[in-house]
């Protein structure tokens, strides 16, 4: 078994300072034939596991001292693999029960759960039953496909998830996910776009220009003259989401390591490390163009999913985008990122870095290795790059009614990226950069809006510290609970184990730090959460 620890981490003299464990607990989830039921027993980290286990985890809860509680779930690879995928999902539901249900107090709670339902929440309902049931039906149809069997492990994993939630000792793998159920925690940006395709009432409020996310992957050279390629990803969200894990599940041949949230089994942000030497993160685009949302229809695989599959199946950046495009929702719409290590070690111009965009009926992608290697870097900002994609999508009509803050080479983003990138040198300078919102003096950050600036406008978004009577020509400039919730970042060496340093919470390098009980958004249901978000970076580092 695998363990891990957190440690502080300083990056300038490529050190790490005061290792910080926390109380790591490390349960075995073992299978009882006689009654038929998967049962647990905490033990000491050397323990060797007995005959009959199925999975081995171990779990920290840092997230008072660092944001952070991480888990590790290792299955047992006698097994078969679709119980191995159960039993991990069972395993994480069982022990990090009180952080999921604190998740879904602050992020679900209000949504469909009146009786009886509204017609908005019955539509939504409806659609999703009738998807799961598809989705059953080809699994049923194709039990020989890599493709489709994958499909079918994720849903086990969710269906373990529940399970193990909600302690359901007895064994009975069979999915039986119903659309409001723990398969709602997987939807995320699925969701959301699924509330315009079905033309419904709103749950999750949707802000013109809304910002999610920050990407970079930035070619450097070291001291030596070495070359290294350094992928960094900030998380945008609203700051009821901010109670975070960082989980790796280890299912023989593949291991995956990523920042996500309890309760789901994939990032939801996303930025996941593959044993296959492949990293994977997006930005979300979105999608404004009301004439694309037929394209959405229940025989189709939500976005979440597709993802698990094409990470789980992939051994290289093409393949990704070819396992990925299938099936396409048309929900959840952003530019992927997938860089190859294995590539970039045999020091090749192509299949570095391949380039997703989806939109609802269509995909594009390519392999864009030629500008990393002729601008050192790629940046992403929630807008798309593809000429097709930003066309159909509809932010021509954007553009034209706003101006340049919706353009790819203009937006604020885009010149910060532009004009700073060339300050990233290590992993400590990435770091800085992308937790960067200067944006009082910066005059990228400055807007048509009273007062002349938004904190929006920068690398990790501050929208709290915009004031409640200030004056903006559209919503995502003013002031809302939302902003940039962390960093994570990976190079070449610490990929190779998974590990990547991460800092959780809104930044503070220049601004104040965020304090729950000093801010204006204080009645944001946040159960589970640090009051004060002053949090260092911490390396993630996995034993193997």
């Amino acid at each position: 078994m695998a363990s891990f620890c957190l440690l502080y981490f300083t990056a300038v003299a490529v050190l790490f300072s005061l290792a910080f464990c926390g109380e790591t607990k490390r349960f075995l989830f073992f299978y009882d034939k006689e009654s038929n039921s998967i049962l647990s027993q905490e033990v000491l980290r050397s323990d060797p596991p007995p005959p009959q286990w199925i999975v081995d985890a171990s779990y920290t809860d840092n997230i008072e001292t660092t944001g952070w509680a991480v888990g590790e779930y290792t299955t047992n690879t006698d097994l078969d693999p679709h119980f191995q995928a159960y039993a991990a999902g069972f395993a994480e539901g069982f022990i990090t029960s009180d952080r999921i249900a604190q998740t879904r107090n602050n992020t679900l709670k209000g949504f469909c759960d009146k009786t009886p339902m509204s017609k908005s929440c019955i539509k939504i309902h409806d659609f999703l039953q009738d998807n799961i049931q598809w989705m059953l039906q080809m699994i049923k149809e194709n039990p020989e496909d890599k493709f489709w069997d994958e499909v079918k492990k994720g849903l086990l994993q969710v269906q373990g998830l529940e399970d193990g939630y909600n302690n359901l000792a007895v064994y009975n793998p069979t999915i039986r996910l119903k659309p409001f159920g723990f398969y709602l925690s997987q939807l995320g940006g699925d969701l959301a776009a699924l509330e315009d395709a079905l033309n419904v009432k709103h749950f999750r409020h949707h802000v013109l220009g809304s910002g999610s996310c920050s990407a970079l992957v930035k070619l450097i050279k070291d001291k030596s003259g070495n070359t290294d390629l350094l992928v960094s990803h900030d998380t945008w969200n609203t700051y009821n989401t901010m109670l975070r894990m960082i989980k790796r599940f280890n299912f023989g041949s593949h291991s995956e390591a990523f920042s996500g949230y309890p309760g789901a089994i994939f990032a939801g942000d996303d930025f996941y490390i593959l044993s296959s030497g492949l990293v994977a993160t997006e930005t979300t685009n979105g999608n404004m163009n009301p004439d694309l949302w037929k394209f959405v229809t229940t025989e189709t695989i939500p976005e979440w999913l597709r993802n698990i599959v094409a990470n789980r199946l992939a051994t290289n950046g093409k393949e990704w985008c070819e396992i990925f495009s299938k099936y396409n929702s048309g929900t959840y719409n952003n530019q992927w990122m997938i860089v190859d290590y294995n590539q970039f070690e045999q020091q090749s111009k192509t299949g570095v870095l391949h380039v997703l965009e989806q939109l609802p009926g269509e995909v594009v992608y390519d392999d864009v290795s030629n500008v990393l290697f002729s601008q050192t870097y790629w940046a992403s900002y929630n807008v798309p790059y593809f000429p097709k994609i930003f066309n159909d999508s509809g932010f021509p009509a954007l553009v034209k009614k706003y101006g340049n803050w919706f353009t790819h080479d203009k937006s604020p983003r885009a010149k910060i990226f532009a004009r700073d990138h060339k300050k990233v040198v290590d992993m400590d300078s990435l770091i800085k950069l992308m937790r960067y919102n200067d944006y009082k003096n910066d005059p990228f950050s400055k807007c048509n809006c009273t007062p002349p600036y938004s904190a929006i406008n920068a690398i990790a978004a501050r929208s709290d510290l915009n004031p409640v009577d200030g004056v903006y020509p559209f919503p995502a400039l003013g002031p809302r609970a939302h902003g940039a919730l962390d960093v994570k970042a990976t190079s070449h060496s610490l990929q190779k184990s998974l590990s990547f340093v991460a800092e959780c919470g809104p930044t503070h390098d220049q601004q104040p730090v965020f304090e729950w009980s000093k801010s204006p958004y204080a009645n944001v249901s946040h159960l589970g959460m640090p009051d004060k978000f002053d949090f260092s970076p911490v390396l993630i580092v996995w034993d193997k």
